[in-house]
């Protein structure tokens, strides 16, 4: 459990502007409202061993809570929900039923890729593999990051 720092500015738009201008226009819980709704069906599709999840948004901060069957869905749903759009802090207060050594997490910079960030963690480029399983569902092709996302790195 603990704060994670993620970058405001990147990260998946999971809400077209109409609908939060839409909302705004009825009040500021309404957007808090789509806004929570959104990242719940975020999460719940990547499939994981999670339940009981529920979010309180308050501006730029969501604070998560829920029970996790495993550290590896736990990790993934705070990235999921981190790598938002409008997101710059996730507050953790899911618990893990199985708990098992935390992964660490790497903000992408211009110019990474994966075979060079496993290059950096585990001193072989080839292991990048290894960390695009480790962030699947939430990537769907190794090719596919940008500057600001955070990534799994598990331990070996």
């Amino acid at each position: 459990m603990g704060l994670f720092s993620f970058s405001k500015t990147s990260g998946e738009k999971l809400i077209k502007k109409a609908d939060i201008e839409k909302a705004a226009a009825v009040s500021p819980a309404e957007v808090t409202k789509i806004r929570t709704d959104a990242m719940i069906k975020a999460v719940n599709n990547l499939n994981l061993p999670v339940k009981d999840i529920a979010l309180v948004i308050n501006d730029d901060v969501v604070i998560a809570f829920g029970e996790s069957e495993t550290q590896f869905a736990k990790e993934l749903v705070l990235l999921t929900l981190g790598n938002t759009q409008g997101i710059a802090s996730v507050d953790d207060r899911i618990n893990v039923v199985k708990p098992e050594p935390e992964a660490t997490f790497y903000e992408v910079k211009s110019g990474d890729s994966l075979s060079k960030i496993a290059k950096h963690a585990y001193g072989d480029a080839m292991k990048y593999k290894i960390i695009f399983e480790a962030n699947q569902p939430m990537l769907k092709d190794p090719n596919l990051i940008y500057p600001g996302q955070m990534l799994r790195i598990p331990t070996l």
